[in-house]
């Protein structure tokens, strides 16, 4: 099937580009530094289009809702009770690129469960989002799958997402998204430049 170019109303989703999973924590996650260039290939196209999602964990455990409280005991070592507040900022390359307006905060994986997000679209006319970030298999994966029920041309940025599990991202790459090949397109980030340009 050919690949047609964005419309004008495309929006380019940043996940969880952080701090917190860039450095040397619990939640380490080393591929940050391999797809960080095409991140920023796909940011630097189009700035104004970007924005950029980050997780937000509880000052503790007890301070999370239901079933999170259970997920932040056991990850109790990123809770802000035991980090700096300051790794939950963008990695700095794309920190120098964002503004107040285009960083989103979440608290659940997908960033559709951040209130206001769903509306803005709606009020942007968006009809397009590009993915790019970890973790391709949790929070990425769960935006991905919110944007397709909601009925966004989806488009997975495959050499600018990356996980801690690189099994389980060939699994979302390889297997899982291309299950919904009719809702999600999966693209490199040359693709992505050249198809947004166009």
């Amino acid at each position: 099937m050919e690949t047609v170019p964005f419309s004008k109303n495309t929006l380019h989703v940043v996940i969880d580009m952080q701090r917190l999973f860039a450095e040397e924590t619990e939640w380490h996650t080393p591929a940050i530094a391999a797809i960080l260039p095409n991140v920023l290939k796909i940011t630097r196209a189009r700035p104004s289009d970007t924005v950029f999602a980050r997780f937000v964990v509880p000052q503790n455990a007890d301070a999370a809702k239901g079933a999170w409280r259970n997920y932040y005991r056991r990850w109790s070592s990123v809770t802000l009770d035991a980090i700096d507040p300051a790794m939950l900022d963008l990695v700095g390359p794309l920190a120098a690129i964002a503004d107040e307006r285009s960083v989103i905060d979440k608290q659940t994986y997908s960033i559709f469960g951040t209130e206001g997000f769903p509306g803005r679209l709606q009020a942007a006319g968006i009809d397009t989002l590009i993915f790019s970030g970890v973790e391709t298999d949790v929070c990425v994966y769960a935006s991905v799958l919110d944007a397709v029920d909601e009925g966004y041309r989806v488009i997975l940025a495959a050499d600018a997402l990356g996980s801690s599990n690189a099994q389980a991202h060939d699994v979302v790459l390889r297997t899982l998204a291309p299950r919904l090949s009719e809702q999600i397109e999966i693209l490199s980030t040359d693709a992505i430049v050249k198809l947004w340009q166009a």
